[in-house]
């Protein structure tokens, strides 16, 4: 009798552990923020489950029961992890070269996460010739998704002077390595710093044809100015992404707005006709004189990114977070500001898996503050517009893992530690 007993209670104790096994379906459960979802179209306070890396589901009041651990972030926005479409990652030590392989270019777990960033799109610092060494070297060990625009140069921006060599764009090698070598981490070409005319755009739109990938140029580094009107009409294909748009100088680059204020009417044309505008801030290409009028007069860029690299990060750029709150301080609305840093730069890069919470997707997610107060915002000229709010990551998390917590608001408090293991 007592030996069934035991037996007895021993089942019952499988069958409670396994109930609550079951009950606990989620890895990992944020509770009472406010999604914004631009692909999904959710706008609204709802609670955002984990399971095995994924995004298992989005609804209001999820029973915290189901979850291994809950997160409550009433009061934040929870969006997709953000995509910063143009920094420069392929770090190394070469002294002699500017970006690839160089010390210009960052290493990208130190500054994609604290922003809330957790893909990022390198923007042609290695070419066909280099692209392995940056695969090995940094996109095979980062925990940021690290995608790239192969360089219609061969050796990718290793200075200025070997950009302009014509020999080394080659659109076939370019091709292949994207199309059968590397098709899921290459999603487009690279065209940048070329002195002469529209040589370099031409052989990397050749190759874009080639390959099925879209373009990105950093255009007008030629005197007198090349037009971006026959850029934009001419040279470039819907889909393809015209970078540094707000850029304001030097002398052979010509601007999107005028000398008066005013958009050029072909601009919105190229926008209707597909071109993507990139804001690829950088060093030195954002500056109020243009963004502020463009934004007045309607014109929105299609994606916000960052153009990190060593130069950047610690002048008006920073990062991520704070070059989408210049946004914000533009009066463009945080719903915008989300599509833009999310969603739009998925589908740029022909990338629809990123950049959304739907269910099944990689569970790449930001938490925001919005920061309410009195904040001042730089341009690469050192001029400052003010602002009232600005975006604060408090929680980053990639493929299922909190990579990024600001305030500890994932963690229990030292003290609920201490009495666990007494």
């Amino acid at each position: 009798m007592m030996h069934l007993k035991k037996i007895s209670c021993l089942l019952f104790c499988v069958i409670v552990l396994f109930q609550s096994l079951h009950a606990q379906q989620f890895d990992l459960l944020l509770k009472g923020g406010h999604v914004i979802d631009p692909k999904n179209k959710i706008d609204a306070i709802m609670d955002v489950a984990i399971a095995n890396g994924k995004i298992a589901q989005v609804a209001n009041d999820i029973p915290a029961g189901n979850a291994k651990k809950v997160v409550d972030v009433s009061g934040l926005y929870v969006t997709p992890g953000i995509i910063d479409m143009h920094v420069h990652a392929f770090n190394g030590t070469d002294v002699d070269a500017y970006i690839a392989n160089g010390l210009t270019a960052l290493p990208p777990d130190g500054f994609t996460f604290r922003a809330g960033v957790t893909t990022v799109v390198d923007a042609g610092s290695s070419g066909w010739r280099n692209f392995r060494q940056f695969k090995k070297q940094t996109i095979d060990k980062s925990q940021t998704r690290v995608l790239a625009l192969l360089n219609i140069v061969g050796n990718g921006m290793v200075g200025r002077f070997e950009e302009q060599d014509t020999t080394d764009m080659n659109p076939e090698q370019t091709a292949y390595m994207i199309k059968k070598l590397y098709p899921d981490i290459i999603v487009g070409i690279k065209a940048a710093h070329y002195w002469g005319g529209f040589t370099q755009v031409d052989l990397a739109v050749e190759a874009g044809n080639l390959a099925n990938v879209p373009v990105m140029v950093d255009f007008g580094e030629h005197q007198p100015p090349n037009s971006i009107e026959a850029l934009f009409m001419q040279h470039l294909r819907p889909g393809d992404m015209f970078t540094h748009t707000f850029s304001y100088g030097p002398a052979n680059r010509e601007t999107i707005v005028d000398e008066n204020g005013k958009v050029k009417p072909f601009v919105f044309a190229a926008q209707k006709r597909g071109i993507i505008f990139d804001v690829g801030h950088g060093g030195g290409a954002f500056s109020w004189r243009q963004a502020v009028p463009a934004m007045q007069q309607g014109f929105q860029p299609n994606v916000i990114s960052t153009d990190l690299h060593a130069e950047s990060m610690n002048g008006g750029m920073k990062d991520m977070s704070n070059v989408m709150s210049k946004f914000l301080a533009m009066g463009m609305s945080l719903q915008d500001v989300i599509l833009r840093s999310t969603w739009n730069p998925a589908n740029a890069i022909k990338r629809p898996d990123l950049g959304n919470l739907s269910v099944g997707s990689d569970a790449d997610i930001a938490v925001f503050n919005v920061l309410k107060g009195d904040f001042g915002f730089l341009d690469v000229r050192k001029t400052k517009l003010k602002g009232t709010q600005k975006l604060s990551a408090e929680l980053t998390i990639r493929a299922g893992k909190i990579v990024w917590d600001l305030n500890g608001i994932s963690a229990p408090t030292w003290e609920e530690e201490m009495k666990k293991s007494q």
